[in-house]
């Protein structure tokens, strides 16, 4: 059993390829043969019509429980699909061993209108802390992978977030409406102002990849759900982003979050988009 983060640091110096092997291989066995192909039969609802799971995130991430545990001895997968059926094995996260924190279709209703932007996630943490993720667009056939003061790179090219432009609008992503409470709509509220121009978000791990690309300012979500987040938001650190919950600290995978949240391009950003959350609340 993995005991100390010296040997999770070995682990990351060598096999991370492996891992990226892992997700391209599930994406492409379990999950591109039925991208336009599903049929009624392996498309059912969780919580309402619009929280979707198919056939393709129940096998990939059965392929990726496997397949990552195998790579990593004495590692747990929370995987969004178990956790729907349940619950419990949530709490892995705030355990002592490795955790494999896995989206195996993230944007599943895009998936299932044959709509290209959805991604597989994969994130590793040790004690609350995300140490590499993995975000996958296979439709896209793109591959970012961040390690924890390592940097960030798409399709092996450095990502780097930089600032947005003085005196353009911030672009900001944000939690659709009917997944909020009404607090949160009020703090949401506040991005509705001269300067920003926010738009309801699409896959998650998609729009983390799009600030740590420098093409999307900011987030502003309401969930908590650690496989929506923790690949992206490693992803946003490493390429020089920042991410704050709304009490003003850094956002934990762990959970007890204040929401809404954001993950921004700078700290300078997180920051004013915090300011206009705490101003709406």
């Amino acid at each position: 059993m993995i005991q100390d983060i010296e040997t999770i640091d070995e682990f990351l110096a060598h096999r991370t390829a492996d891992v990226e092997e892992a997700v391209r291989t599930a994406a492409a066995t379990e999950i591109m043969p039925r991208f336009r192909q599903l049929a009624a039969h392996e498309i059912d609802e969780k919580t309402g019509p619009h929280d979707l799971v198919t056939d393709a995130d129940r096998k990939a991430e059965e392929f990726l429980t496997e397949a990552l545990v195998k790579l990593l001895p004495g590692s747990v997968v929370v995987g969004e699909e178990a956790v729907h059926a349940n619950p419990a094995t949530y709490e892995a996260i705030k355990g002592e061993v490795p955790v494999w924190i896995v989206d195996p279709v993230d944007g599943t209703r895009q998936f299932v209108h044959g709509d290209p932007g959805f991604c597989t996630l994969v994130a590793l943490a040790h004690r609350g802390v995300l140490l590499a993720s993995w975000t996958y667009a296979p439709a896209r056939d793109q591959l970012a992978v961040a390690v924890r003061g390592k940097g960030a790179l798409l399709d092996g090219e450095p990502l780097r977030a930089g600032s947005p432009a003085p005196g353009r609008d911030l672009e900001v992503a944000t939690s659709h409406p009917d997944y909020t409470t009404d607090d949160q709509k009020r703090a949401l509220l506040g991005l509705w102002t001269d300067g920003v121009s926010p738009r309801a978000c699409g896959s998650a791990g998609l729009e983390y990849l799009a600030i740590a690309r420098g093409e999307l300012d900011a987030t502003a979500f309401s969930w908590e759900a650690a496989w929506d987040h923790a690949a992206g938001l490693l992803l946003v650190e490493e390429a020089g982003g920042a991410h704050l919950t709304l009490s003003g600290e850094p956002f934990r995978i762990t959970g007890g979050n204040t929401l809404p949240f954001t993950a921004a391009r700078d700290a300078a950003t997180a920051r004013r988009v915090l300011g206009l959350l705490s101003g709406g609340a």
